[in-house]
């Protein structure tokens, strides 16, 4: 009986779905979903297949030994347990690669330096000997992942990543990644069913892969070698079985489409194509996208246009709209899906997206959106969608229509306390006022206030003249609004008695005390106060 170990796939983020599907159909067990990883149970020949067959998978780990540590010295202590003759023997090489997410360790290379002075600690000790460390193409590759004080030990069955499969003889600059590249078409849930467009094919990367996808065809068949091949325990004549399975390829009997506007991108793709043996499969064509004028049907298409790293932002929103445009009046009856990552690139598109998702493109963080293509409006495209599949379009639900004469009475006469404590209680506000008369009749008096405030200006009648010549003169007393003072101050001379000069020569008022004088300015405030004081 085969033996069942753990393994752990990695992939891109917002591919570990696809991925899980992928595997799930190969056979593995106790799948669980992480973040940019999907971990399984399974035999050898599932770890062969799933380095063989997966599209969205990076590289396929070997988990050999769980522990915790806090510092370097106890990683050291731990990895030097094993009994590493099982995976390495002293004539062949080593190479640590380390992922660390942890405050306890600072330095990921001082791990994989510690992890490798264990191994070779370990082999001397027991054979007086050592296996070489090679970082280019050794003979076993071993991951050690620290998450906080949690740490595992894995040998790698891929080696370099799944994403080189080896087809790509030259590439345009920033090329789109193979893993994903499948992963989008496998979003899409397209399989070969209809016709494939990219009208912006750079090097040919989702062009290769969507018929790689149609004929289904396994990525590694063009890779000349994974890690698991130099492994101490592995089975030459299963993987052979493996490499030779054809019984699941299938006929494809539409094309896959795809175009540039450069000439020098359409030679590399066409290279390419050639050297994944799939020129049958795929037509291309030198063609700027605005010059489209018809489209294979049925079919879908696939795209990822510039973001605006390479172009101007002019030219960027240009050709956005362009796209919006294309798509509207040529490719009517498509699932168009975009891959971009600038909010106002799609916003040019000018189209409502009917999906959505998060995908990373090396470091940016995109969104991949869908979008259905069909003439005239939406409503109509859904009520004909509806018509379709035999359902009535549906209408939103309305309550009763009430004529005049039918609308109920909320004021007629309570004659019974039921009624009347229910009216009270209502929801319905005429309800609750005809079952209560003195509030309605509050409620009446509000209103009539209101009306009243709205119609009268409430501001004192001095703040309310338009200009100065409206103001009344000779009435003062209303304008300040002193009602205790009885004294007249309409004009100025007879509200402080007139000025009269004593034989000092200060000034008085009606004989009283003299005013103030502050830089040739009397203080009438104060002046004022003393006189009602007195």
């Amino acid at each position: 009986m085969n033996e069942t170990f753990e393994m752990v796939a990695k992939t891109l983020y917002g591919l570990e779905e696809i991925l899980a599907g992928e595997l799930l159909a190969l056979g593995a067990n106790d799948l669980q979903i992480g973040r940019r990883m999907v971990s399984f149970t399974g035999d050898k020949e599932l770890l062969y297949k799933a380095n063989f067959c997966c599209r969205t998978a990076l590289r396929i780990l070997k988990p050999i030994y769980h522990f915790k540590a806090k510092d370097a010295d106890t990683v050291y202590k731990e990895v030097k347990k094993i009994e590493w003759e099982k995976y390495l023997s002293l004539d062949k090489t080593f190479a640590i690669d380390s992922v660390i997410y942890s405050e306890d360790f600072n330095h990921s290379k001082f791990v994989a330096y510690r992890t490798k002075d264990a191994i070779v600690d370990y082999f001397i000790e027991k054979f007086q000997k050592r296996p070489s460390v090679r970082v280019n193409n050794p003979d076993l590759y071993i991951n050690i992942h620290i998450s906080h004080n949690d740490c595992t030990l894995s040998i790698d069955s891929s080696g370099e990543s799944l994403h080189k499969r080896g087809y790509r003889v030259d590439q345009t600059e920033a090329p789109l990644n193979e893993v994903l590249a499948a992963g989008m078409i496998l979003k899409t849930g397209w399989k070969g069913e209809s016709n494939f467009v990219d009208p912006m094919c750079g090097s040919g990367t989702l062009l290769i892969e969507a018929a790689l996808i149609a004929l289904n065809i396994a990525p590694g068949v063009y890779r000349k070698e994974f890690a698991f091949q130099k492994w101490i325990d592995y089975d030459e004549e299963l993987f052979d079985r493996i490499y030779n399975d054809d019984s699941q390829e299938r006929t494809f009997d539409f094309l896959c489409y795809g175009s540039d506007i450069s000439q020098q991108a359409i030679d590399i793709a066409l290279e390419n194509i050639r050297s994944a043996g799939l020129v049958k499969y795929i037509n291309l064509k030198t063609m700027p996208f605005q010059q489209y004028q018809e489209a294979p049907k049925p079919g879908i298409l696939v795209m990822n246009p510039p973001y605006g790293e390479r172009i101007s932002s002019h030219d960027l929103m240009g050709l956005y709209s362009i796209i919006g445009e294309r798509l509207k009046h040529v490719f009517t009856g498509y699932q168009a899906w975009i891959i971009s990552y600038k909010e106002e690139c799609f916003e040019k598109i000018g189209l409502r997206p009917c999906e959505k998702m998060k995908l990373m493109n090396g470091s940016l963080e995109c969104e991949y959106r869908c979008y259905e293509l069909f003439e005239g409006k939406n409503k109509d495209y859904k009520k004909a969608l509806n018509e379709q599949e035999g359902e009535p379009e549906r209408r939103p639900e309305r309550g009763p229509k009430f004529n005049k004469t039918d609308r109920p009475d909320f004021t007629r006469r309570m004659d019974r306390p039921e009624r009347r404590f229910a009216a009270a209680h209502s929801e319905n506000e005429e309800e609750r006022l005809a079952a209560m008369p003195g509030r309605r009749r509050q409620r009446e008096e509000q209103e009539r206030d209101s009306e009243f405030r709205r119609g009268h200006d409430s501001r004192p009648a001095k703040m309310r003249y338009r200009n100065e010549e409206e103001r009344p003169r000779g009435d003062h007393k209303k304008s300040f609004g002193d009602r205790d003072r009885k004294r007249d101050f309409g004009d100025r001379e007879k509200a402080f008695g007139g000025f009269k000069r004593d034989k000092k020569g200060d000034h008085k008022r009606d004989g009283k005390r003299p005013f103030d004088k502050r830089g040739g300015k009397s203080n009438f405030k104060k002046d004022f106060r003393e006189d009602e004081e007195d």
